[in-house]
Order: structure tokens, then C-alpha cells, then sequence
């Protein structure tokens, strides 16, 4: 019997922890990104979004009631305990996970549990979103959870919109630094090969681009890559390193329509930022939650 060639999935959002979510828009509108209304979690946690053309989006996120965190966690709640166990070890800022889309968020969580990387029950809920023009529907998620344990400062987990937003999101998606969406995700860690079987799993995609600054593994819509301290440094500027053993989020690159537009556009809203490996680099600041970098798309 043939077996079918995997599919690999497609990025979703990327989960940003900031201070606050008016410190977020005041700093992402900087970098020239459309902010979408703020939004309430039924578990505590508060989000401004950045929707882009191509589907996916940055969920900067916040702490609305913490005492409803607290208790959420305590029931399980894994989204809000991961929040708080990141907020606890690396303060309040920074990437803590990646969310993948998904069509069937209980076969995902069946399969993480079959390969030992679940990262507990699944998640159910749903939130009021708001349109750049005052529309207000419901949408409703299903998540479920993938870790490895020898990373506790990041998780992934796949997606299921049950009830969809609205799939236009009009001026939402309209950014003056011409964003389209995101093309790759950067990770750290020492030793990027002894998280292949954990990525190529989570991904669903079997090929990976190994080479000196780490290994590669595209997503349907995107680029997956863990580097070393050296890839980090060539790519994206981070003199730190890599911070010790596991997988840690460090930055994200976003495509843009016109990488000097872009550019100029940052330099007049007195954004510091310099090219890199054919981008443009923003190093952290507060609310923006880890280093930026923009690409030309299909460069």
C-alpha cells in the first residue's frame, strides 16, 4: 500500500508576551504595522494583533486579569500556564511559541501523544474579534499542544478555527512598512541537530537544509530555521548567543513589498535598524517582544 508524502503545515501566528498591549501598538504602529483593536481572552490573557495578506499574524500578548490566569492555569489551562512559566523565566517580553494551522486539532493532539510530545489537554474557546471598521463577531479555536521538554521557554501547537473570523479583514492587513507576511522563524540553540525528529514532527515536513549556522525545515508558508550562535549573529545581529541548552524563539523576519521604502520609513519614525544579510534588522524594544528583521519578498 502506498503511503501518501506528508504535507507540511502551514505557520499560523507567532505568540509575542509584552508588558502591556498599548505599549505594544505604540511600538509596532513605530515599525509600521496596522494594529488590530485590542481583543480579550475568556482565560485572562488580552491581545492587539498584526494580521497579514497572506494569513498569517504576530499575537502580541498580555495579561488582562491575572488572577484569571492564575486560575485558568490551575485547571489546566497549558496556553496560560506556558504564558506565565515564560513570563516567570524570561521576564515580559520576548517569543514563546509558534502556532501552526490545522484543519484537525484532536488527531494533532492523538499524534503528539502517540510520538511522547504532547504538551497536555487540548484548548476550546472562543473570543469576540473586531473589524478596523467596529464589526464585532465571534470566533472559536481548538488547540493542541507540542513540547519538548528540554525547552522550557518555547512550545508549539497547531490551530483549528472552528469558527473562522472573517477571512477579509480589510485595512487590517494595509501596513505602511508594506508587510505581506512572515517568511521564517529564527531559533537558537547550540546543538540545532538533536531537535530535528522533534521539528520535522511538528512541522510535518521530512526535509531539513543542515549547514554550519544550524538546519532549515520549510513550512508550507515559510521558512523554519534553528541556528547556532554564529547563524544568529550572520543573520539577524544577536551577539548573545545562544543562552544555554534548548530550543529558544530569538527572531522572526518579515516580507515586505519594498525592502528601501521599508527602510526609510523606519528611519523617519527614528527606528534604529541596520542590513543584515539582505535585510533590515530592528533589535529588540520594549513591545515588540524580540529582534524584527524585514526581507524583499521573493529575494
Amino acid at each position: 500500500m502506498a503511503v501518501s508524502p506528508r504535507k507540511a503545515r502551514n505557520i499560523d501566528h507567532l505568540v509575542l508576551p509584552v508588558t502591556s498591549l498599548e505599549l505594544a501598538r505604540e511600538r509596532l504602529g513605530r515599525l509600521g504595522f496596522t494594529v488590530a483593536p485590542d481583543a480579550v481572552h475568556p482565560f485572562g490573557t488580552e491581545n492587539a494583533c498584526v494580521f497579514f495578506e497572506n494569513g498569517t499574524y504576530l499575537e502580541p500578548l498580555a495579561i488582562h486579569k491575572r488572577e484569571i490566569c492564575e486560575a485558568a492555569a490551575l485547571k489546566g489551562n497549558v496556553f496560560v500556564a506556558r504564558d506565565q512559566a515564560f513570563r516567570f523565566r524570561r521576564g515580559n517580553e520576548g517569543f514563546s511559541a509558534l502556532v501552526l494551522a490545522t484543519a484537525d486539532a484532536d488527531e494533532d493532539h492523538k499524534l503528539f501523544s502517540g510520538l511522547g510530545i504532547s504538551g497536555g489537554k487540548k484548548l476550546e474557546f472562543s473570543r469576540v474579534f473586531e473589524s478596523a471598521g467596529g464589526n464585532k463577531t465571534t470566533a472559536s479555536f481548538k488547540l493542541a499542544f507540542a513540547d519538548d521538554l528540554r525547552s522550557p521557554d518555547s512550545f508549539v501547537c497547531t490551530c483549528e478555527q472552528v469558527k473562522a473570523p472573517p477571512a477579509k479583514r480589510g485595512k487590517l492587513v494595509e501596513h505602511e512598512n508594506g508587510a505581506l507576511g512572515i517568511a521564517e522563524i529564527a531559533m537558537g540553540e547550540p546543538n540545532p541537530s538533536d531537535f530535528q525528529y522533534f521539528l520535522q514532527e511538528v512541522l510535518n515536513q521530512r526535509d531539513v537544509n543542515a549547514h554550519s549556522f544550524g538546519i532549515e525545515l520549510v513550512a508550507a508558508n515559510g521558512n523554519v530555521a534553528t541556528y547556532t550562535a554564529r547563524g544568529l549573529k550572520a543573520w539577524y545581529g544577536i551577539e548573545s548567543g545562544c543562552h544555554g541548552r534548548g530550543l529558544r524563539f530569538r527572531a522572526f523576519s518579515v516580507a515586505v513589498k519594498n525592502l528601501d521604502k521599508t527602510e526609510k520609513l523606519l528611519k523617519k519614525n527614528k527606528v534604529a535598524c541596520r542590513r543584515i544579510a539582505q535585510r533590515v534588522v530592528v533589535d529588540h524594544a520594549a513591545g515588540q517582544g524580540c529582534v524584527i528583521a524585514f526581507e524583499e519578498a521573493g529575494k
